[in-house]
């Protein structure tokens, strides 16, 4: 059986198009995919996924780069085919370092020049595996993206995580039959 259907513009209703709409006007851009294929099917969840995911991903408190690094780790907790693909380029569009990024990809502690790097991802990997953070690791996390931009960092694990689920749940594709590029 197929997990998902996606759905034409002729057969949403009108508040499945009106959110398309808004996902397609928004800093996103004209494309809407991923796990927006998916939460179409429930235009509610849709429209209130898709509004958090645009404030962390472009208004978060915390660098580009920061941000891109949490979303991979989570891409790569998860194995999230699409996540990866597309946050990869972001990435290195950000300014983190291929060294990182292959060190994530390989699932290996990198070895970071910036500390801030380091920060964002001990909090992230701890985040992700022990489900807590101890006081050395959240303290060096506000240190450098401060009180709001750590409220921000498990907003933005927590909404990545959805996305992975959606992603791997629903089997979405990558574009142009690309092959995926994490090994499990």
């Amino acid at each position: 059986m197929e997990r998902l259907s996606p759905l034409t513009d002729d057969q949403m209703n009108e508040r499945q198009q009106a959110i398309l709409e808004d996902i397609r006007s928004g800093p996103r851009g004209p494309s809407a995919h991923g796990p927006f294929l998916a939460w179409l099917q429930s235009p509610d969840l849709a429209d209130r996924a898709q509004k958090l995911g645009e404030y962390l991903r472009f208004e978060a408190q915390m660098d580009k780069r920061l941000a891109e690094l949490a979303i991979l780790t989570v891409a790569r907790k998860w194995t999230a085919q699409f996540e990866w693909y597309a946050h990869k380029k972001f990435a290195i569009s950000a300014g983190l370092s291929e060294n990182v990024i292959d060190s994530i990809e390989q699932r290996k502690q990198p070895n970071f020049v910036n500390e801030d790097e380091k920060a964002i991802y001990n909090f992230s990997m701890a985040l992700q595996e022990s489900y807590a953070v101890d006081d050395v690791t959240f303290n060096e996390a506000v240190r450098h993206i401060g009180r709001t931009g750590v409220t921000d960092l498990v907003g933005l694990l927590g909404y990545y995580t959805l996305v992975s689920m959606t992603l791997n749940v629903y089997q979405i594709p990558l574009p142009n039959s690309e092959p995926p590029p994490l090994d499990p």
